[in-house]
């Protein structure tokens, strides 16, 4: 069996993949990536089936050793990689053989960084799912964030080059996008424009469950308490504070705050990665123009995915592996 050895480790590291389906109204959480397009390129770049299990890291990633040669692509954003102290790039897929060292630094004007191995993170699935749920200890390595020490096994990998991006992938910078509900009528017009016409600040009081934003307070004229009902990735929770609340990929299933608005799925990545401290906006669209949007991402996606290019043959990694 090939094992990941962890030698050090960022913050909020965890295994993930797609998430878990199906399983809201039993009030299991889908967990998953915080940035799907991220998570899903990285795992193309070292030729895993989509459902393949990756780690997620916050910050900064750490080192990293194997039992056996496997490759490995980091993304998420620009990021220092260092293979036995080599500089390599983000984006691109390499070779990383037992004796070396692979280590990722700091983030760079993101939050969220991915590393995919060949083969995948073999730990047992948990309801169909190898994604860790921190909140509950569900899934992942022990339920738990990746530590220094552990040793995670990987999967049989399928025999591919090293591949890189034909085009780079490139994140909007338009206005997050939402779309008004479900109980936007415990709000006033002029909150409502509060809501899309001031700007508001990512605070550093964020994880996978939801990120608080910092900015003009937003008050329910028909108060800050509701029964109790479903949640989805992106609701934009009002509690009695005025702060906004953004549920995020480990959310609660179910809860009583007034939603405001939602954040547009094809926006909810790039809000996830945007580094506390930093002013965005909100704009307001309709249901149906966010999925066209959405569908419009998921095509460029699909061209990315669809178009990797095969790296030509680079003596300073010892040769290609696996294929």
């Amino acid at each position: 069996m090939i094992f990941l050895n962890i030698q050090q480790i960022g913050a909020m590291a965890t295994v993930q993949d797609l998430g878990r389906r199906g399983l809201q109204h039993a009030g299991v959480s889908g967990s998953g990536p915080m940035d799907m397009p991220s998570f899903r390129i990285a795992n193309a770049l070292v030729g895993n089936e989509p459902m393949s299990a990756a780690l997620e890291f916050a910050g900064v990633g750490g080192s990293f050793t194997v039992t056996q040669p496997v490759r490995f692509a980091v993304t998420g954003g620009d990021v220092d990689i260092r293979l036995d102290g080599t500089k390599v790039y983000p984006w691109e897929s390499y070779d990383l053989l037992p004796g070396m060292t692979l280590a990722i630094g700091a983030l760079r004007d993101c939050v969220w960084g991915y590393l995919a191995l060949s083969g995948g993170v073999d730990v047992t699935p948990v309801l169909g799912s190898r994604s860790t749920h921190l909140g509950t200890g569900l899934g992942g390595h022990e339920g738990r964030r990746l530590q220094a020490g552990d040793h995670l096994p990987l999967g049989e990998a399928t025999a591919s080059a090293n591949l890189a991006l034909r085009q780079p992938w490139r994140r909007s910078a338009r206005p997050i996008q939402v779309i008004y509900g479900p109980q936007d009528d415990y709000f006033s017009a002029d909150v409502k424009e509060t809501l899309l016409g001031t700007p508001f600040t990512v605070s550093a009081r964020r994880d996978r469950m939801a990120q608080m934003l910092d900015g003009s307070p937003i008050r329910a004229v028909a108060g800050h308490d509701i029964v109790s009902d479903g949640t989805r990735p992106g609701s934009i929770q009002v509690p009695a504070s005025g702060r906004l609340l953004v549920l995020m990929a480990e959310r609660q299933t179910a809860g009583g705050y007034p939603k405001i608005a939602t954040v547009a799925s094809v926006d909810l990545p790039r809000l996830a990665q945007v580094v506390s401290g930093r002013a965005i906006r909100f704009a307001r669209v309709s249901q149906e123009r966010a999925e066209e949007l959405l569908i419009g991402e998921r095509q460029a996606l699909r061209g990315i995915l669809a178009n990797l290019v095969a790296k030509p043959r680079n003596d300073n990694q010892r040769g290609e592996i696996l294929h």
